[in-house]
């Protein structure tokens, strides 16, 4: 792979040529591993989901974007918008870094509409001569018209001194008639945190101090703060990097979850909450964003990558995608995770079959689809294992199954063609123990997400296998009774 020089990557779309620009999306274009219906960057590199949030009968999404190849450099909004979160329209560059408070990146943040504005926070990077970081909190506002207008100067300028310039990710928000602004930080400790910030009127800011929680000490940086109620539960989410992997959890190199407690009392940041659960179980997730709609569902979206891997596509001058948008409930002490109701219109042609397995494989006879939503309902199972193998072939599979002796559930893709993340494992697994299964899955070009008895966990990966590997395959390592629908993708 080419070495980028800082130069390269910081330079913005405006200092491309349009020649050089159709050079790299006819590139793109040409990858095998181009999604069907998931969002993913015209060129260069995807990374976090900023801005989620309904506005103007709309769902507005924006997404961290460098242009000019699949690496980090120095970053870009780009807007895609939709009004029933299948279908979504290009809208283009939402946030150019042009202005001194983001020379060097419009980082990640959030959106919240109000008085027929939609407001959109996000951290401005910038980097003096000696290359040291000051980070701004800045604000762009957009208008019906789809008009981004920037503040002319930041909203928040300055990093309390316990803090290091890992300082970003602001998340806007309303509770009790007051704003509230999380922003994910780094002590100077090297310990990761959250502060936050109060307001009336969404310009002025005061610093408030810290959210107070026991899981304080566990990792050197807490990225892509969100908070979200559930009546009387707060849920905080975020993604903490440098926790050390426990047994068959934290298996990636940064991890996403979430704290479930009493709502935070921001009059002085206490959060009193429950043990720290990883939103997804599969290899490439992060830096989730959440927003509630008009008809109040709490709707999470979320990278499908991580940083610091390099990914097969990136030959191709391409990085990442998003994953489907999903509802969250909380259930029993716990969020789940339901594909919006919404995506039943990716489906078409629908294939059922029922199967009584006996220490056996089978195949599903005639199908060959790269890309599709299937759901199998296993019960009366007994013996070893039961599972599926997708995107199939004599030399290739991606494996998900249930593991009845050891009671774990397992993703495998050691043998999904292209090999990448192999210091992190190939497998991924998590505790599970009911006499039935139900799976939800969604296989596209690149990627599977499996939900699990309709989303009590998840399972997010990119795959990367080859065009002959269409095939499907249902078995067992003992007895099993199973019931399967599958829909070919429209």
């Amino acid at each position: 792979m080419k070495e980028w020089t800082r130069e390269e990557r910081y330079r913005t779309i405006l200092e491309a040529s349009n020649e050089e620009l159709t050079e790299l999306r006819d590139i793109v274009n040409s990858c095998p591993y181009r999604q069907k219906f998931h969002i993913q960057p015209t060129t260069g590199l995807l990374n976090d989901p900023n801005g989620f949030s309904y506005y103007n009968n709309e769902y507005h999404l924006f997404y961290q974007w460098f242009p000019l190849g699949p690496v980090h450099g120095v970053k870009h909004w780009y807007h895609v918008s939709s009004k029933d979160l299948v279908n979504w329209k290009d809208c283009g560059v939402g946030i150019i870094p042009t202005e001194h408070f983001e020379s060097h990146g419009a980082f990640s943040g959030s959106g919240i509409a109000e008085d027929d504005k939609l407001y959109l926070f996000y951290t401005g990077n910038t980097r003096n001569k000696e290359w040291v970081r000051n980070p701004y909190q800045c604000l762009a506002i957009m208008d019906k018209e789809g008009k981004i207008t920037k503040n002319n100067e930041a909203i928040i300028k300055d990093v309390p001194k316990e803090y290091t310039d890992n300082f970003r990710d602001p998340k806007v928000f309303k509770d009790n008639n007051k704003y509230y602004c999380l922003i994910g930080a780094e002590r100077k400790e090297n310990l990761g945190t959250i502060v936050y910030y109060e307001s009336d009127n969404l310009k002025d800011w005061t610093f408030k101090g810290e959210i107070k929680t026991s899981f304080f000490g566990n990792g050197f940086m807490w990225e892509c703060p969100d908070y979200l109620k559930f009546d009387d539960k707060g849920v905080l989410i975020f993604s903490p990097q440098g926790l050390k992997a426990e047994g068959d959890k934290y298996k990636n190199i940064f991890q996403s979850g979430y704290l479930i407690g009493e709502n935070i009392d921001f009059s002085n940041g206490e959060f009193k909450h429950g043990e720290f659960t990883e939103l997804d179980r599969g290899f490439d997730f992060y830096a989730p964003q959440t927003m509630t709609d008009d008809k109040n569902r709490r709707i999470l979206i979320g990278w499908m990558g991580l940083p610091e891997i390099d990914y097969p596509s990136d030959k191709n001058q391409w990085a990442h995608c998003l994953t489907l948008p999903r509802e969250l409930q909380l259930v029993n002490g716990r969020l789940i995770q339901k594909p919006v109701k919404e995506l039943e219109q990716l489906r078409g042609e629908k294939l059922e079959f029922s199967y009584e397995l006996n220490n056996e494989e089978k195949a599903i006879e005639g199908f060959n689809e790269k890309s599709y939503e299937l759901i199998c309902n296993f019960n009366n199972f007994n013996g070893k294992y039961i599972g599926l193998k997708l995107r199939k072939s004599i030399n290739e599979e991606t494996v998900f199954y249930y593991d009845i002796e050891n009671k774990k559930l397992v993703l495998d893709r050691s043998k999904s063609k292209e090999k990448f993340a192999l210091e992190y494992g190939t497998q991924r697994k998590c505790k599970y123990d009911k006499d039935e299964l139900k799976l939800q899955i969604f296989v596209d070009i690149s990627s599977i997400e499996v939900f699990v008895n309709d989303g009590e966990e998840v399972f997010t990966s990119r795959i990367f296998t080859g065009d002959e590997s269409n095939e499907l395959s249902i078995f067992a390592d003992g007895s099993a009774k199973a019931e399967m629908k599958v829909w070919k993708i429209k």
